[in-house]
């Protein structure tokens, strides 16, 4: 036992560089200052592009699957051109008089006709509900299972799997995602990725880009927070997927700013910002 004890604080004490798993994988439990100072538990996953190496906070929560929220948009917009529900990101969904408030909360800001770009940024949960009404369940079985999208278990009885029910992915799988999508090699036409893309830009400098989607349900008494997307800058390429879990007794009005200070504090230690 002592010896036990002998070895856990020596490998406390030397820090991060100890738990260099290999080349390709590096685990750094210290992340978890980040998560402790919003109040959550959490988890984030990196890919650096050029290494070809996984920076991990853990092993166990980064590849633990959760409901999606939000940023399922990015395959729900996918989905939808290529099904051509929507012609392009200026299709225009029309308001429908009426959304679950007690589900999404009360944004009378959003409450009106949209393109589907600015639904995509202001997250109008609404307007890829009215999408995904046209979107036969079995189309979406197909192409989450040929992606490789989580779980793709689609058994919630209500349109709105991705926020509700068991569907899940976990942040390793976020970005597995997101390499592929990079890479083109999904089973969308170069087209529709590339209007995806351009959608999914949030942040643009002399310095780096990234593309991204936020996302946040409720479900089951649980804040689940996301932030998920990628950086380029010059030939780098950074892949990264932020989940934050909360449970709804211990609300903390910084939940949602959480969820882009936590990944972008990991990204200074990292110097890739």
């Amino acid at each position: 036992m002592k010896r036990f004890l002998a070895t856990a604080l020596f490998m406390l004490a030397i820090g991060p560089l100890l738990f260099c798993q290999s080349k390709q994988t590096i685990i750094r439990p210290d992340f978890k200052k980040y998560f402790d100072g919003c109040g959550v538990e959490g988890a984030i996953a990196i890919y650096d592009y050029k290494k070809q190496q996984w920076i991990l906070s853990d092993t166990i929560n980064t590849s633990q699957q959760t409901l999606p929220a939000s940023t399922f948009k990015i395959i729900n917009m996918l989905i939808a051109l290529e099904a051509e529900i929507i012609s392009d990101e200026n299709y225009t969904v029309k308001w429908p008089g009426k959304t679950d408030t007690a589900k999404y909360g009360y944004r009378p800001d959003i409450y009106h006709d949209i393109s589907v770009k600015n639904a995509f940024e202001v997250s109008a949960g609404w307007a890829f509900v009215e999408l995904a009404k046209k979107i036969d369940k079995s189309v979406y079985k197909r192409y989450l299972t040929q992606c490789g999208y989580g779980n793709a278990e689609l058994s919630e009885p209500g349109i709105d799997f991705w926020n509700f029910g068991p569907l899940g992915i976990s942040p390793i799988g976020q970005v597995e995602f997101l390499k592929k999508f990079y890479d083109g090699k999904l089973p969308f036409s170069k087209r529709n990725l590339d209007i995806v893309k351009r959608v999914m830009i949030t942040e643009h400098s002399q310095n780096y880009t990234i593309r991204s989607k936020t996302g946040w349900t409720m479900a089951d008494q649980i804040n689940t927070g996301w932030w998920v997307g990628y950086l380029e800058k010059q030939n780098e390429i950074y892949f990264f997927a932020t989940r934050l879990l909360q449970n709804r007794k211990n609300n903390r009005p910084d939940f949602s700013e959480c969820r882009k200070k936590i990944t972008r504090s990991v990204m200074k230690d990292l110097k890739i910002m």
